[in-house]
């Protein structure tokens, strides 16, 4: 490995040669502030935050900037702080600066720099642009008049997601990031992952707000409102009440949402477990009886999305069940509805979710049991963290409740859907025991857990060796999709989550959502796995008791009604409104 010495800040460092300015202050521990840079994805140094001065080269941008041996750099001189603070003063003078309205508030990196910097007024004034705010999506929003043109969007959807939904367009004073040919986000091949969101630094992208309409049912005494939460949410809400990345708070989330006026705190783990129940069935019959092989799961609707418009010859390959999430609507308007005489028009249901897909999901027309909506309304974890803030909640306080029943228990198998991996091995523990009628020997399947973008095993049902595959990331799953086509994969079975790390590192999560965090909450998830009572999905006792009651059994004509859908071929340039 090829090693240079240079000097920064009149102290001797040495470091790999292919580094940059910034890469070698960094492992020295010395801080250099960036606004568009990420790391292998958004290197391009357009902000100029981060320059610095080279001895004999002037002012650099160290995002860029190779390192030669015995360079000189200089990171806070009179010079540098000087034109950092013009740079991000010129940034300001076209910025929709309503800072007190913004959900980025007191979150937002270009705030947080400004402050840093010391800027207190703005010295350049002048003619602003505007452009029309974009509501056309179900999931997210554009707003142009916050961008600062730092194109980590623009990176992150083509280099990590691999959809190219956004890029440069206009020039000069009018260039905005935004769909080619200045499109509304809902007519474009956008598969609403939010991971866009994740990475903005101001609030240029963010979620769709449907904190209003929870509000409104929650006043209503007609309706009967019900809440589930989604498998990570226990170890990422935490964090939008300022509490440390990877927290397990499940008590203190049921509590909460009780003091928000729900009428029952149920658990999206419940219909985890059932989607393990009607897709590892799915699976079997598909390996006795025929059927398009492999068999992808269909809980992430990013992925699904991503098939609908740029892979439809799979559509096919994608298991039927729907999402764990759209299970717990069907079921909370049919079986909770008939069990408890409430009239299916007065339930109300409402997700929190790590994901802003999610929001498009419950908007599919395909997702309605006997002509109602399964989901009203899907918040993600940001606005649930809003709307405890709202109401004036102290998170940190509430004491630990438990979920509701019947559709509030679960296992571990179900809080593992969480993770990238997750699915697959939850799948793993109840589709080996129903088929080889023996316990396994241990629950943990670690050759399907981690933050690999690609990982395999080989699991043997009574002679027949079954290859799986877990994927997460978008680009990954192309990979694997263009592998199965010219014949280098072979597997059966097949996990995809579009989120890197899966829902824990889902567009709906806390900002920030980085490597680090996800590496926490993942450990959190499985934690929780552990210290569960019950580890795999067909010993739930309400599921269950689910099937001897209502659903009949596995793949049932009942639960083919409620539980399974169809896809649509959408293309990749189709003029879709979603």
């Amino acid at each position: 490995m090829d090693e240079i010495t240079l000097t920064i800040n009149g102290r001797e460092i040495v470091a790999r040669a292919e580094h940059t300015i910034l890469e070698a202050a960094t492992q020295e521990g010395i801080e250099i502030p960036t606004l568009c840079y990420m790391d292998e994805i958004n290197e391009i140094g357009a902000c100029r935050v981060c320059v610095v001065e080279v001895e004999g080269a002037g002012l650099q941008a160290a995002c860029t900037a190779p390192i030669s041996e015995g360079m000189s750099v200089r990171t806070s001189s009179p010079k540098v702080r000087e034109a950092r603070k013009i740079n991000l003063e010129l940034i300001l003078s076209d910025h929709d600066g309503d800072c007190l309205s913004c959900s980025r508030n007191m979150n937002c990196e270009l705030q947080t720099l400004t402050r840093n910097m010391g800027i207190r007024e703005l010295t350049y004034e002048g003619e602003k642009s505007w452009h029309p705010v974009d509501e056309s999506s179900q999931s997210l929003k554009r707003d142009p008049n916050k961008c600062i043109l730092c194109q980590r969007c623009s990176s992150v959807c083509a280099e990590v997601q691999t959809v190219r939904a956004l890029s440069t367009v206009g020039r000069g004073f009018e260039m905005q990031v935004g769909p080619a040919f200045e499109r509304p986000m809902g007519e474009i091949a956008c598969v609403k992952c939010g991971q866009c969101v994740l990475v903005c630094p101001t609030g240029a992208i963010t979620e769709k707000d449907h904190r209003d309409e929870v509000w409104d049912a929650l006043g209503d005494p007609a309706k009967h409102v019900v809440v589930q939460t989604a498998p990570a949410i226990r170890v990422s809400v935490g964090e939008a009440m300022g509490m440390e990345p990877g927290g397990i708070v499940t008590g203190k989330l049921v509590a909460g949402l009780r003091q928000l006026g729900f009428d029952r705190v149920f658990d999206t783990n419940f219909t985890a477990d059932l989607t393990i129940m009607e897709e590892g069935s799915e699976l079997l019959a598909r390996l006795n009886e025929g059927g398009a092989l492999p068999l992808i799961t269909s809980c992430s609707p990013g992925w699904i999305k991503f098939v609908e418009h740029f892979y439809p010859e799979f559509i096919d390959n994608l298991s039927t069940c729907k999402s764990p999430q759209q299970m717990f609507g069907a079921l909370a308007k049919t079986y909770y509805a008939e069990k408890y005489s409430i009239d299916p028009e007065d339930i109300f249901v409402v997700s929190i979710m790590p994901c802003t897909a999610k929001k498009f999901e419950a908007r599919r027309p395909e997702m309605g049991a006997r002509g109602y909506a399964d989901v009203d309304v899907v918040l993600t974890t940001r606005e649930l963290g809003f709307m405890f803030s709202e109401a004036g909640i102290d998170f940190d306080s509430l004491p630990d409740d438990e979920y509701d029943a019947p559709l509030g228990i679960s296992t571990g198998a179900g809080a593992i859907f969480g993770a990238t991996g997750g699915v697959m091995e939850a799948a793993l523990r109840t589709v080996y025991e129903l088929v080889t009628e023996e316990e396994l020997e241990s629950l943990d399947f670690h050759d399907v857990r981690g933050l690999e973008g690609m990982k395999e095993a080989e699991v043997d049902l009574k002679g027949t060796p079954v290859k799986v595959a877990v994927v997460h990331g978008l680009r990954e799953a192309r990979a694997l999709l263009e592998a199965i086509q010219d014949g280098r994969a072979d597997h059966m079975f097949i996990e995809v989550m579009c989120c890197p790390g899966g829902c824990i590192g889902g567009g709906g999560q806390p900002i920030p959502t980085d490597e680090v965090t996800r590496h926490k909450r993942m450990e959190a998830i499985y934690a929780v796995d552990t210290d569960m009572p019950l580890r795999k999905s067909h010993e739930n006792p309400a599921v269950q008791a689910l099937y001897e009651e209502y659903l009949g059994e596995p793949l049932s004509d009942r639960s083919h009604e409620l539980l399974h859908t169809h896809y649509t071929k959408r293309g990749a340039h189709a003029g879709y409104i979603s």
